[in-house]
């Protein structure tokens, strides 16, 4: 069961993918839980959450169906690579968590760039027959 779920999971990553490589604001958001949050760190060196924000709160389909399509809409996607590390899958099988290293670089119409560059984790409750993202880390860089 719990090596079915890991591919599970892993599908919903690369599906996440799909979204940001499509710029497709309604895909992104059908893999969130209605209680998924976002906390993101000042900047990549942040490992300390006494630093992180909230910058969107707990998930709400119009504020941040509008954030996603503004990021979209006024942002080429110049590079998305993405690879997922590790899925751990808890031994109950209804909870799990994905690490992903990305490097995913924007940049908007004057050309002003915007890099994530690092690891995220994205954790996972099983909603009925379905993964759903409860919480997804801000990108942080490890040494």
């Amino acid at each position: 069961m719990n090596d079915d779920a890991a591919s599970e999971v892993r599908e919903i990553v690369d599906k996440e993918t799909r979204a940001w490589d499509t710029k497709d604001a309604e895909l992104l958001l059908s893999i969130f839980h209605p209680d998924m949050v976002w906390p993101w760190p000042k900047s990549p060196s942040s490992h300390a959450p006494l630093e992180w924000t909230l910058e969107w709160g707990r998930y709400d389909r119009r504020r941040w169906l509008g954030g996603w399509q503004e990021l979209f809409d006024t942002r080429e996607l110049v590079r998305n690579v993405r690879e997922t590390k590790k899925v751990e899958v808890s031994e109950q099988g209804d909870g799990t968590f994905a690490v992903v290293d990305i490097d995913t670089l924007w940049r908007d119409l004057e050309g002003e760039e915007m890099r994530w560059k690092g690891s995220v984790c994205k954790v996972y409750s099983r909603v009925g027959e379905e993964w759903k993202m409860t919480m997804h880390t801000g990108v942080l860089v490890y040494p």
